[in-house]
């Protein structure tokens, strides 16, 4: 059964503790392993195609994974989920600083993928189930702050491991982080959260749900060329079919009644999507101009573009505490708004503009991110009832990984119209830059339209239990 007695501020910390540290060391192993690329490629002699699979099947597995995860965790427990996650995620890493081969490798991050989606979805309701609502918003702040820090560090220590010790040394490296979380779960969190013990597991539901996403997220990563428009489309009519047949299952792994009678859960999901589509693909294109139109390092950039995450990190704590107290709606909606003015300056990059003026907005717009992350989480957690708590935290992860998927996809497309499927070299640096106004017009558009449903979402209420 689950828990229902008042769990002690030992239970409190070390549940928070843990989580935290989850929440770290997913985007680490993003971030440090994207930096590793090269070192990789170098030694296993992968192919172009095969690189960017060490990355996107990562993601695929975790877009899989996640409703999946949150569903089960739901009904067997969300803690037995969140452990069995670590150890899944731990063997990957262990594994995989082995390999061998291109195959093996890739094979190892879906399997690291899939580890990171059960503690990544049941973490958060962990946390949502202990914490009161009156307190909840300060421990998605942590939490959410947690994420920032991990895609901060991620590049500059993995390129510190991988030059010291090599890239396996990353993988090594996240395996006793990974057993001390385990470790800590078992010993300190004694009790267990069901949100509906004794429901099954719709597996059809489960298989629609993963072709229609692996379909979508990776169509996405091949835009624009036909075969990705075809997945897309593909992927879109498997997935109104899934919603179809959800809508009828006694036992819906995705519950579209959530969607259908409670606005403030969807406005705030919705809002969550446009946040990301319109907003992830910053560091990638100012990273860019920032090497290619100011000739930049790449270290020089990587420190410059470290603004945006570290305002973010520790800001987010400051928004969930205020979620606590004030209408998440009033502090997402400003956080978006401010969004939408940055993305909307970037919009406007020249050539001389300075690098002040660039770190400036950065900042800008880091400080919106963080007004807008942790409040609108808060909203979309209280919106639903603890039985759901799984199922919703599944829902905003995956919100925010398809919103990631589209703004590369949307950077993606606009590069190959304009730019074209050649290397970006000084005679398209006009191209290039007129890509970067397009892209992040298109941002503040999107962003805009986040705006309206963060506002209209309605007064954060909490639901009947």
């Amino acid at each position: 059964m689950a828990s229902t007695q008042p769990c002690s501020n030992k239970v409190e910390r070390s549940a928070l503790t843990v989580a935290t540290l989850t929440s770290f060391m997913g985007p680490f192993l993003i971030s440090s392993v994207n930096v590793a690329l090269p070192t990789i490629q170098a030694e296993l002699g992968l192919t172009a195609v095969e690189l960017s699979w060490i990355a996107t099947s990562y993601l695929l597995a975790v877009a899989v994974g996640l409703i999946p995860a949150g569903k089960i965790g739901d009904i067997h427990g969300r803690k037995r989920v969140f452990a069995t996650g670590l150890a899944v995620n731990a063997l990957g890493c262990l594994l995989a600083s082995f390999a061998s081969s291109a195959a093996t490798l890739i094979a190892l991050r879906f399997v690291q993928g899939l580890g990171a989606s059960m503690f990544v979805t049941t973490g958060m309701a962990i946390l949502s189930s202990i914490f009161p609502p009156q307190r909840r918003g300060r421990v998605i702040g942590i939490y959410v702050a947690a994420v920032y820090v991990g895609l901060a560090v991620g590049p500059f220590a993995g390129g510190f491991l991988t030059e010291a010790l090599g890239w396996r040394s990353i993988f090594a490296a996240i395996v006793p982080f990974s057993l001390f979380c385990l470790l800590l779960t078992l010993l300190f969190l004694k009790d267990e959260w069901r949100g509906e013990p004794g429901q099954r597991l719709d597996v059809l539901g489960c298989i629609l749900y993963a072709v229609a996403i692996l379909s979508l997220v990776y169509g996405a990563t091949i835009l624009p060329s036909l075969r990705g428009a075809a997945l897309g489309t593909g992927g879109l009519a498997v997935l109104a079919v899934f919603l179809l047949q959800q809508s009828r299952s006694p036992h819906p792994v995705f519950e579209v009644r959530l969607f259908a009678a409670n606005r403030t859960f969807t406005y705030s999901s919705l809002a969550a999507l446009l946040n990301y589509s319109a907003t992830f693909s910053v560091t990638f294109l100012v990273s860019l101009y920032l090497q290619y139109i100011k000739g930049m390092s790449p270290p020089a950039a990587g420190t410059l573009l470290i603004a945006q995450p570290v305002v973010m990190a520790l800001f987010s704590p400051v928004a969930g505490r205020l979620a606590d107290r004030i209408d998440p709606r009033y502090l997402a909606s400003t956080g978006m708004s401010i969004t939408v003015l940055g993305v909307l300056f970037f919009s406007r990059l020249q050539p001389d503009t300075s690098s002040g003026v660039i770190i400036a907005n950065l900042i800008f717009l880091g400080t919106g991110f963080a007004l807008f992350s942790s409040p609108n989480m808060n909203a979309i957690m209280g919106a639903v009832e603890k039985r759901h708590y799984g199922l919703a935290s599944g829902i905003a992860a995956t919100m925010r990984l398809l919103g990631q998927m589209l703004s590369m996809a949307i950077a993606t497309v606009v590069l190959a119209m304009l730019v074209g499927h050649q290397a970006i070299v000084p005679a398209v640096y006009d191209e290039f830059l007129a890509s970067v106004h397009l892209v992040f017009l298109i941002s503040a558009l999107l962003c805009g339209c986040g705006v309206y449903f963060s506002w209209f979402r309605g007064a954060a209420q909490e639901p009947r239990r």
